[in-house]
């Protein structure tokens, strides 16, 4: 983990000492938030986790990872929020599991749970500068069992079909489009864990039709209340449970445009 340098300043050493303050104040509520799941991290896993966050924040001010940028609201929109599907008794990654996160942004929720269960992770996304960022984070860190994809999924699942035990989203897309997207990826009982706000019948309809054409199963629906009454949430949990009905994945481009499910 990276040392904290103060030259020998009056202005300086106070400078430093603030951001300490501020950073243990943030471990403190990341520990807090997590309790009310019934989650639980060392010591540290909470400051890599924060140390993490700062980095991102601080990249933020040059290129555009996250429009969260208050400290205190980003513990919970991207830690805590990243790490709710650990509250889930259908979901017991450790570190003995595969996990892909699709469309990873700056680095959420997939670096967070890679953090708090050791599981080998890999972090996908389309934008080369946002997964460029990301790696250069988990390096500073020495985050173990973390790497970075810059790639189209549909390209991707063609070189590592089957091959993951869990696959992981937060609100990049429709979930009849997720499902579809994942679905190539997973091994045989690998489960899809999606995050949402506040998905409507439409969606969960759609997704249904979508899973039965995958090869996946819904298998748990929970939902949560972010602290601070800052969102809603909503975990959907699918299971690979059979073939799919067609060839995944399709051509790039045809699960947005065209998705499954829709009915015509």
């Amino acid at each position: 983990m990276p040392s904290l340098f103060c030259a020998n300043t009056s202005w300086s050493v106070g400078f430093c000492q603030s951001e300490v303050v501020m950073s243990r104040e943030l471990e403190q509520q990341l520990i807090d938030e997590l309790s009310m799941f019934g989650i639980s991290l060392g010591d540290d896993q909470v400051r890599l986790l924060i140390s993490y966050l700062n980095l991102v924040i601080e990249k933020n001010k040059t290129m555009n990872l996250t429009r969260i940028t208050n400290p205190a609201e980003a513990v919970t929109l991207h830690l805590v929020d990243s790490l709710l599907p650990l509250a889930c008794d259908t979901c017991q990654i450790n570190g003995d599991n595969s996990l892909l996160d699709m469309g990873t942004g700056a680095g959420f929720p997939g670096v967070p749970l890679a953090v708090a269960t050791s599981c080998t992770t890999m972090l996908v996304d389309s934008v080369r500068k946002k997964v460029d960022a990301v790696a250069e984070f988990v390096s500073e860190l020495g985050i173990p069992d973390v790497v970075t994809q810059n790639a189209r999924l549909e390209h991707l699942a063609q070189v590592m079909p089957n091959s993951q035990d869990y696959v992981i989203a937060r609100a990049v897309a429709q979930t009849n489009v997720l499902i579809e997207y994942a679905t190539p990826f997973l091994k045989k009982s690998g489960l899809l864990v999606i995050e949402k706000g506040r998905p409507d019948e439409t969606e969960i309809s759609e997704a249904d039709a979508a899973a039965s054409i995958c090869g996946v199963r819904l298998v748990s629906r929970e939902t949560f209340e972010l602290p601070r009454s800052l969102g809603h949430r909503e975990i959907l949990i699918y299971k690979k449970v059979a073939r799919s009905k067609i060839p995944l994945p399709r051509k790039v481009g045809m699960a947005r445009n065209k998705p499954l499910g829709v009915r015509q």
